[in-house]
């Protein structure tokens, strides 16, 4: 008995097709229309992870003006001391940068909107790695703007800071 294997020609492409089948039945994706579907998919997930769309959060210019209580963020009780907060809906970093001296940063990352972490030397995306010093400037990494800064007063008589305009 002689066993044949069917094989036909694509009318469509001219591609040999096993078992008689054809890619240009109604019911079958062409490779060819696969492969740019698939192209595409990659370019937009590609394009949504540098944050293109101009949907990602971004940091206030300003925030309104909020006094906290140095008591109750414990790590601000030493210089280079990080604390983080919420003020309004923005997520802050406090750093007391010297004796009398604090910066707030808001950690909305600038590149792409995700929350900023603290790190032992600053700050860092984990979103796409760029690193910013104590003082909110960009490092390395993922090549971005610094992070924005809001005015901040500190009263030493009643141990609170007064964050924002």
């Amino acid at each position: 008995m002689e066993t044949r294997k069917l094989i036909a020609v694509d009318a469509t492409c001219g591609h040999v097709c096993p078992c008689g089948g054809s890619s240009g039945d109604g019911d079958a994706m062409k490779r060819r229309d696969f492969v740019s579907m698939a192209a595409a998919a990659l370019a937009l997930g590609a394009l949504a992870a540098c944050g293109v769309g101009g949907d990602s959060p971004t940091s206030p210019s300003t925030l309104s003006s909020t006094s906290i209580a140095l008591s109750d963020f414990p790590a601000l009780a030493n210089v280079g001391g990080v604390a983080t907060t919420t003020i309004g809906i923005v997520r802050v970093a406090i750093v007391r940068t010297g004796t009398s001296a604090f910066s707030v940063f808001s950690r909305i990352c600038p590149h792409q909107g995700g929350t900023i972490n603290t790190t032992s030397t600053g700050f860092q995306c984990p979103n796409h790695g760029a690193l910013f010093n104590a003082t909110g400037a960009w490092i390395g990494g993922q090549r971005t703007s610094n992070m924005t800064s809001y005015p901040v007063q500190y009263n030493s008589a009643a141990g609170t800071l007064t964050i924002g305009s």
